[in-house]
């Protein structure tokens, strides 16, 4: 590909994951794999995914609203507003949101990766299917290994 892409405030692809949405701004076809750039946004107090790790991909998050608690390198790091995290390839890392308020942050993969794992389990959750067993099937698919008990607020 060899143009410039834009991508307006109310354009990209929404999935409805239940308790939260990403929308997914870029993916591996607009960046020749390089990064896929996904915002999730409605993620509520207490939300956090189970403690995992991307075997093919880095992922940075950027925090827009709300605060989370991130947890990586066996350390844990608040993250008001503004906070850019880095966490490398097969690291493994999770979340949390400690604010009263939704969060809302920008992910990015690099290279291009996740926006399966998002779609999937949009599919699941729309259906009433998705279940802990079904998450690790998803998450292997999309190079993504579920290292701990997935919390009762993620699904």
């Amino acid at each position: 590909m060899d143009r410039t892409v834009v991508v307006r405030p109310d354009e990209g692809r929404l999935l409805d994951l239940g308790n939260f949405e990403a929308r997914v701004i870029v993916d591996g076809p607009e960046t020749e794999g390089a990064f896929s750039l996904i915002q999730t946004r409605r993620e509520p107090p207490g939300f956090g995914p189970p403690l995992h790790r991307h075997q093919d991909a880095a992922e940075a998050f950027y925090v827009l609203e709300g605060t989370y608690q991130v947890f990586a390198d066996d350390q844990q790091h608040e993250c008001p507003p503004g906070t850019f995290v880095y966490v490398p390839r097969a690291a493994p890392h999770t979340f949390q949101v400690v604010s009263s308020t939704p969060g809302v942050k920008l992910n990015l993969f690099a290279p291009a990766a996740m926006v399966g794992f998002f779609a999937e389990l949009s599919i699941a959750e729309a259906t009433g299917r998705a279940t802990p067993e079904l998450l690790d099937r998803i998450a292997h698919d999309n190079r993504m290994e579920v290292l701990g008990p997935v919390p009762d607020s993620y699904l």
